[in-house]
């Protein structure tokens, strides 16, 4: 379970400026506190890691990006059907970045790398084809719903999906892990 809890924790430091964003705007209606203090949580994070010197991953660079570039457009047009299509674009370049192979590494102990690496590649991809679908629906919603569904549907889709694939993962690589780990001192005790 701890390292249950480690991934978790950096999959929400590296969201973290987005949920902010959410919540923020769920709260006041306000995009342009929303905005600012996503800026500011996402550059104090870099800032923070950077001090540390810890090594900053492709998926904090890309989310800080994200959260600069499209918050300043966000702050410039102050338009509503730009901040709907936001998560759209925001989602596909997440599923981009983690189309490349080995992203997941980071959050895996190496307990998972040693005994299961294929499983980190697939995850990784179920991760980006995940993505990828949240990014259609929430275009489909852009395009042909109402704002109430679309606000729901952004509160609540990305994170609860997000939770279920992570659950998913974390139980697939538990058996797969355990059995391999088995089945590695059996072998090394009938030698």
């Amino acid at each position: 379970m701890r390292h249950a809890v480690l991934a978790a924790r950096f999959l929400l430091a590296d969201f973290a400026s987005t949920l902010l964003f959410v919540a923020l705007y769920a709260l006041t209606h306000s995009f342009v506190l929303a905005t600012l203090l996503a800026i500011v949580l996402g550059v104090g994070q870099i800032l923070f890691d950077w001090s540390r010197r810890r090594p900053i991953d492709a998926l904090q660079w890309l989310s800080l990006g994200l959260v600069v570039v499209m918050g300043g457009a966000t702050l410039l047009t102050h338009d509503p059907r730009f901040v709907m299509i936001k998560p759209t674009i925001i989602y596909l370049a997440i599923a981009a970045v983690m189309l490349r192979p080995g992203w997941m590494n980071r959050y895996l102990p190496p307990i998972a790398t040693d005994h299961a690496p294929e499983l980190g590649t697939v995850f990784g991809y179920a991760w980006a084809g995940m993505m990828g679908l949240t990014a259609l629906i929430n275009l489909a919603l852009v395009a042909h719903g109402d704002p109430k569904a679309w606000a729901w549907f952004v509160g609540v889709v990305p994170l609860a999906s997000k939770a279920v694939l992570f659950l998913i993962q974390f139980s697939v690589f538990r058996v797969v892990v355990g059995r391999r780990v088995r089945g590695a001192m059996a072998m090394n005790s009938v030698s």
